[in-house]
């Protein structure tokens, strides 16, 4: 009896330390998966901006374009395997994105084609209650903005304020480029975060 006990003692700490093992490589495969992709995407950065400004016809529109490419492209829970790591599968990130632009632009024309003239249109005077929101709103994200450190801040700034493009962003703050992209992601995170909690 003593070593049938003991024997499944053993096993269950076996079992044990291959789950244990077996979570670390999952874990490890996970962090040099997302390395891949950073260097991926900051390899082809350039090309693709200048692809996407082919496209939709604006270089600033394009670096929104290719930043949000990278947003979807980081996260390592694709199902796409190796595919989901090669230029060719960001390069139709990108390309998909800019035809989704291009099509609501066509339609927001139609729409503004169908609409009366503008100085036509009766005015819509805020409500009280609507200018206490867009207040609160601006409050709370000039409390996140002061919070934020000064490069991080400054280039959110510049970029989605100031329609400055990412290398002339580095060039101010004498940073590299893929640190002027982080900083302004981490930045667009944290405010979409304490809206979101706010919110809910």
């Amino acid at each position: 009896m003593a070593t049938r006990s003991t024997d499944r003692v053993a096993a269950g700490s076996a079992n044990d330390a291959g789950r244990h093992i077996k979570v670390v490589l999952i874990g490890s495969d996970a962090l040099v998966d997302m390395e891949t992709r950073h260097q991926v995407y900051f390899a082809k950065r350039t090309a693709l901006v200048a692809y996407a400004t082919r496209i939709v016809g604006s270089r600033e529109t394009a670096e929104d374009i290719v930043q949000e490419a990278f947003i979807r492209f980081a996260p390592t829970n694709t199902d796409n395997g190796s595919q989901g790591l090669s230029p060719a599968y960001l390069y139709r990130i990108v390309r998909n994105l800019c035809l989704d632009l291009l099509k609501r632009r066509k339609i927001e024309a139609r729409e503004e084609q169908d609409e009366p003239p503008f100085w036509s249109m009766p005015i819509e005077m805020p409500t009280p209650e609507d200018i206490a929101v867009v207040t609160d709103e601006i409050r709370r994200i000039s409390g996140v903005l002061d919070d934020l450190p000064t490069d991080v801040r400054v280039a959110l700034e510049m970029h989605r304020f100031g329609g400055y493009t990412l290398e002339e962003i580095a060039a101010h703050l004498n940073i590299s480029v893929a640190t002027v992209h982080r900083h302004v992601r981490t930045a667009m995170m944290r405010v979409a975060t304490i809206l979101a909690g706010d919110a809910s």
